[in-house]
């Protein structure tokens, strides 16, 4: 009897844990179904055919959330779109918006869309959401600042649709060089180191299409295309940043020319220097890197990796100069795989290495391939005259612990622009 007593105890016991377990979980499986879709889930929704949005097809969805990222008053898109964007698990996508009356939405507007009765549709390769009355859209906040989104020419190229309608920054030179002065309007071909090309569109009628292009910029804008012509279109002559002269020949320096194995340990000894097309550099506490999805590798095979944890300064030097000065310098890098986040400066010499100056700030924001498979991009501006030579500095901060972060840091694609 007693132990059928401290089974039913048991039983009830574990009856009532249960009874918790399920209040706690209420609409877990049978609840009602959410009525916000994201942009990356209303893309796939498209099948190559106009799509008539009802409750069925965006199975229950009803609206969804984005900023602003496109200047309609600047007149650099097709007339009455506007180009949203939003972010869902990590996962940034865009679209354009056909509405009545685009001028009633800024740059930086948060709107939430009420998408039942509008339509997808394809426009010279653009996916549209055609929505036809303004009074769907509700702006819930105003001027957020919206950065644009580091891509390079090749990943653009290679992965359009993650990119598409969004708000990005392609750091490229313009073929052929300008003569001073030249406006932008009309098409401007944009060229990386890799020869890796992309349309710079202007509209005739754009606000700034009579101000003068620079040979190589920062060019910020939303990525679009026109049948198979992918393009950047500037929202604003402010979206032309970083201004600088053209890449040096050769560069970037992507550290593609040698087999990783040339330098397989971070100190060499007396190996350290290793010999790349542009010239000969400095490898200390760095080894290349090959491994996919941990190594920063942004183009081609190989990427640096600098030692995590030390106590002294780790360097990617150049052993040489370029002759004819520097406006800019840019670099891609980020943590390699999980590891925390590192310091890093750039520093430049005039005196062929004997002394070292830092130019820009110090970085520490390095992030992980988990948030992020797409480095970041650092862009240093000076104007430096004659010949001249850089490195950047990894900061020997010591062991990683609750307030020091020195983890493994990636770097790829090196470039150096001539005095503008």
């Amino acid at each position: 009897m007693k132990k059928l007593k401290s089974i039913l105890s048991s039983m009830l016991a574990m009856s009532v844990l249960l009874s918790g377990c399920i209040k706690d979980n209420v609409n877990e499986s049978i609840g009602t179904l959410n009525p916000e879709i994201s942009l990356y889930t209303l893309r796939s929704l498209y099948k190559n055919a106009d799509l008539q949005l009802n409750e069925s097809s965006l199975q229950g969805a009803q609206y969804i959330k984005a900023v602003v990222v496109s200047r309609v008053e600047n007149k650099n898109l097709p007339e009455n779109t506007l180009a949203v964007q939003n972010i869902w698990r990590n996962q940034r996508r865009g679209i354009l918006v056909e509405v009545p009356n685009a001028s009633e939405f800024k740059f930086g507007d948060s709107v939430q869309i009420n998408i039942s009765g509008s339509k997808l549709i394809k426009k010279d390769g653009l996916l549209v959401l055609s929505v036809d009355n303004n009074q769907l859209l509700k702006v819930y906040s105003s001027g957020n600042n919206i950065a644009p989104l580091p891509v390079a020419v090749s990943s653009l190229k290679s992965k359009f649709d993650e990119f598409e309608s969004t708000y990005i920054d392609i750091t490229a030179d313009v073929e052929p060089e300008p003569a001073a002065g030249t406006a932008l309007k009309g098409d401007k071909i944009l060229m990386d180191g890799d020869k890796n090309e992309i349309t710079l569109h202007t509209q005739d009628n754009a606000t700034f299409a009579g101000q003068s292009i620079a040979p190589s910029a920062s060019f910020r804008g939303i990525a679009f295309k026109e049948g198979e012509k992918l393009q950047v279109r500037m929202q604003s002559y402010a979206d032309m940043a970083y201004a600088s002269g053209k890449l040096y020949t050769g560069w970037p320096e992507t550290f593609d020319a040698v087999d990783a194995s040339v330098k397989g340990s971070y100190d060499m000894k007396d190996k350290n220097v290793v010999s790349f097309p542009t010239g000969q550099w400095y490898l200390y506490q760095a080894i290349l890197g090959n491994t996919a999805g941990r190594d920063r590798i942004v183009s081609g095979k190989n990427a640096i990796r600098m030692q995590q944890n030390l106590n002294v300064d780790g360097y990617v030097q150049m052993n040489f100069d370029v002759p004819n000065g520097a406006s800019k310098v840019t670099i891609w890098y980020g943590s390699y795989w999980t590891d925390r986040s590192s310091t890093f400066k750039l520093e430049y010499s005039t005196d062929n290495g004997k002394t070292w100056t830092q130019t820009g700030e110090s970085i520490s924001d390095a992030h992980t391939t988990t948030e992020s498979m797409n480095s970041k991009q650092a862009v240093f501006l000076m104007n430096i005259q004659g010949a001249v030579r850089f490195r950047v500095t990894k900061l020997g901060l010591g062991t990683s612990n609750n307030v020091i972060n020195n983890g493994r840091l990636g770097l790829d694609d090196i470039a150096i622009y001539k005095s503008y």
